[in-house]
């Protein structure tokens, strides 16, 4: 059994309901491998059903860019070697400029850019807002008093446009539409409106809603993980093929790269960061299938799962390491068993995987790697030096600040009279144009101007990928987009030493996979959209979403068009 999840997921108790924990024995516990695929004669390939699954799930795995899944493809022998049999879009893209979790997960099951989603970036300024940082986080309800964007209120708010799963649940009300995940903003911005349920991991236990009860598979995760907290972690095994990437590096007054995810008891952030979180999640998920019935009524119910440790794990300790590697193969692990227990419930559904965006490896082991022009943001480029450069040259106070951001976005200080305001945007742009890490400086008229790109993602320029990420209501005045790596690090520090966001492909590629029992797989090289997801899902349940910015894919790889029924 593999030691990493044995107190998590030894007892079938966590997958079934109480009345029948003792009966049923889940095959997820021992993670058992696949037996060895088989070579057998080719078969003439089967059209793609042709009857809606009763089941979607759409699964979401945090930093899961495009070259992580080129990397370690050909080593996955469980879960993730299932999907590779489906339909493989190796290349797909986060087509925005602001490649961050928020943004990313809205676009993957409302089949909308960011510049419709409303979902920006993860945080944005809202000037109006009355306290006194003026930082709104994407997933929170900025009305609650005393609060603040580290401490929040979650809420679906800001969200503008609806979901598939709040689509199917308008064309038939027996829908059932469940979210589960590592982070708030993931299981809000895929689940959507209306949820019947919908649960996260807020740093302590799964939360959900205040007000929301608590239902008989999420007190079984509490315990189950808060058991397995309270309990050191030995070090997890390393697999042959990591041994190459074991290799220590000193980054931000720590040793990093070859780390096993040991952790001592009661180490709540260290649960975080390792592959456990991501067993966990699936195991609720799993658990909510099993006790809500879902697939197994007259409609079509859907199933959000958020997998948040990659993108932990790539933000604390790189995404080059023996750390990585293990998290790969974990999460290949957890995935089989997840489907082991879909499987047993003889419930035909469909599973779509991808990825919120991509990342790029901390600056200090790419320069190693043959990547010596790799570099840190200068401090000259942060907006409180800008602000205060800017005030100094133009004979103004910087009490309160010209300048305000959050992210890329750069906000001129509506308090400041109209011609003034103009005056600093200008010397603003100027000044940033002319940083040498400054790939551009796009004002918000030039961003609007901007046609919306028709052109495959990989074509567009920075404007149009701005354009796809430019809300009038919630942008900044300027956008600053740094050359291609340089990292927004200005220093690494423990838990922060590489990061994404950057409107360049290491950021915006990841991969698109479907999956369905009974289809023909084949893989399509050539570039598509998340946004492209929601209407593929939608087509292949009959309801039609028009309007929407993506289009639908063809999973059918002979004759037939999954589009056209």
């Amino acid at each position: 059994m593999n030691s990493l999840t044995a107190a998590l997921l030894a007892s079938a108790a966590l997958f079934a309901t109480p009345a029948t924990a003792q009966n049923n024995a889940s095959p997820v516990p021992g993670y058992a491998p696949p037996a060895p695929v088989v070579a057998e004669p080719a078969l003439p390939q089967p059209p793609f059903p042709t009857t809606p699954p009763k089941l979607i799930v759409a699964i979401s795995v945090d930093q899961f860019s495009a070259d992580l899944f080129q990397q370690y493809r050909n080593h996955f022998t469980g879960g993730m070697a299932r999907l590779l049999t489906g339909a493989v879009f190796p290349s797909g893209y986060q087509s925005h400029a602001a490649t961050e979790t928020c943004p990313g997960h809205s676009t993957i099951l409302t089949g909308y850019r960011p510049a419709h989603t409303g979902i920006i970036a993860n945080n944005w300024v809202d000037q109006s807002v009355g306290r006194q940082d003026k930082i709104v986080y994407c997933s929170e309800d900025e009305r609650v008093a005393g609060q603040d964007h580290n401490n929040y209120t979650v809420s679906d708010m800001h969200l503008k446009v609806p979901t598939l799963g709040e689509r199917m649940k308008t064309a038939d009300p027996r829908v059932r539409t469940v979210s589960v995940a590592g982070k708030d903003r993931a299981a809000v911005m895929m689940g959507g409106h209306k949820m019947d349920e919908i649960w996260w991991w807020d740093g302590k236990t799964y939360v959900s809603y205040a007000g929301r009860a608590v239902p008989p598979v999420v007190a079984r995760t509490r315990k189950a993980v808060a058991d397995l907290v309270a309990a050191p972690q030995a070090p997890l095994p390393l697999p042959g093929y990591c041994k190459p990437l074991d290799r220590a590096i000193t980054v931000g007054g720590q040793t990093l790269g070859t780390g096993r995810f040991q952790r001592a008891a009661g180490d709540l952030k260290g649960f975080r960061v390792s592959p456990a979180a991501d067993a966990a999640v699936l195991a609720m998920a799993a658990g909510f299938v099993q006790d809500m019935k879902l697939g197994q009524g007259p409609q079509t119910d859907i199933l959000s799962v958020g997998l948040s440790a990659t993108d932990y794990i790539g933000h604390a300790l790189g995404t080059q390491g023996a750390e990585m590697c293990i998290q790969m193969a974990e999460l290949d692990r957890s995935l089989a068993g997840f489907f082991d227990v879909l499987d047993a419930t003889g419930v035909d559904y469909e599973v779509m995987l991808t990825a919120d965006h991509g990342a790029h490896d901390m600056t200090e082991r790419q320069q190693l790697r043959a990547m010596p022009m790799e570099s840190h943001v200068a401090p000259e480029a942060k907006t409180k030096a800008m602000s205060a450069a800017i005030a100094q040259a133009l004979g103004l106070p910087d009490s309160p600040p010209l300048l305000l951001s959050a992210e890329g976005d750069v906000y001129i200080n509506r308090a400041l009279p109209p011609a003034t305001r103009t005056r600093v945007l200008a010397e603003a742009k100027r000044r940033y144009e002319a940083l040498p890490q400054v790939a551009a400086a796009l004002t918000r008229d030039e961003i609007a101007a901007t046609p919306w790109p028709t052109t495959p993602p990989e074509t567009w320029t920075l404007k149009e990928k701005a354009r796809s990420s430019y809300d009038p209501t919630r942008s900044g005045d300027l956008l600053i987009l740094l050359k291609p790596r340089v990292t927004t690090i200005e220093e690494p520090a423990p838990g922060y030493v590489e990061t994404h966001g950057s409107p360049w492909d290491y950021d915006r590629r990841v991969p698109i996979l479907f999956w369905r029992k009974g289809m023909s797989g084949f893989e399509q090289p050539l570039s598509v959209e998340t946004v492209d997801i929601a209407p593929t899902l939608a087509a292949t349940i009959g309801l039609p979403i028009p309007g929407v910015d993506g289009r639908c894919l063809d999973l059918d790889p002979g004759p037939a068009d999954t589009c056209k029924r």
